[in-house]
């Protein structure tokens, strides 16, 4: 089974400093329909203004992928950890039993573009945890590029749920597949350009998910990025 989420069906939130965009409920948007998706619960894609950003907050027992688009996000928590992402950077978060953290655009012109991502752990109370790894663009260009597992297999990051997260970079004759077991859904979220899934033709903030079906086809892609959940 195919359902097609449009972009511009989603949740939206314009603050000045952030434009947001929400694939399922999140803040003041709250849609039953759109709860999450397995055990994915957020796709945010935010646009951060120069100079701006998320102040220090809290969260708890939620794995937090941080994928960069364009520019450069200075992150810092609890943890100790300090770093700047930039595009082709992926950052893990384990919230687990606490931690705070902030997130800053320090560009005086330049904006940030970036996918925040929510997945729901298996198993609630963890030690909190970070981990950042780079995936430069010919990794993913022409094929999915394993980004997150539960094993960090591929030296991907390490995520606390039976999921995988694929990454790729699709434009003209290039295409991938990816398998997908008994029992398993896919969602697939088109970050940027044009790509046809399954037949059904995507555009920049287009989402779809895949159930029931043997493998997720991806082709006719048009400067396309892509990210791709396997999920439990």
């Amino acid at each position: 089974m195919i359902e097609l989420r449009k972009s511009m069906e989603r949740g939206h939130a314009n603050h000045g400093w952030l434009d947001s965009y929400h694939s399922f409920s999140f803040a003041d948007y709250h849609d039953p329909r759109h709860m999450g998706y397995a055990s994915l619960r957020v796709i945010n894609e935010d646009v951060v203004q120069p100079g701006q950003g998320f102040g220090t907050h809290g969260h708890r027992d939620m794995e937090i992928i941080t994928y960069i688009l364009e520019g450069a996000l200075e992150h810092k928590d609890s943890l100790g950890n300090g770093s700047v992402i930039r595009p082709g950077d992926v950052q893990r978060m384990s919230a687990g039993t606490g931690v705070r953290h902030s997130e800053f655009n320090a560009s005086r012109d330049e904006l940030v573009h970036l996918l925040q991502i929510w997945i729901e752990p298996e198993v609630g109370g963890i030690e909190p945890g970070y981990e950042e790894k780079h995936f430069d663009a010919a990794s993913r260009r022409g094929r999915l590029r394993l980004i997150a597992s539960r094993d960090g297999g591929d030296g991907s990051v390490t995520i606390h749920q039976d999921a995988a997260v694929y990454a790729a970079l699709l434009d003209g004759s290039e295409s991938a597949r990816h398998a997908l077991a008994a029992g398993r859904k896919a969602y697939v979220h088109v970050a940027r350009g044009e790509v046809t899934v399954n037949g059904t033709p995507l555009g920049a903030g287009d989402a779809i998910k895949v159930s029931g079906e043997r493998e997720v086809v991806l082709d006719n892609g048009k400067s396309a990025e892509i990210l791709l959940f396997d999920l439990n």
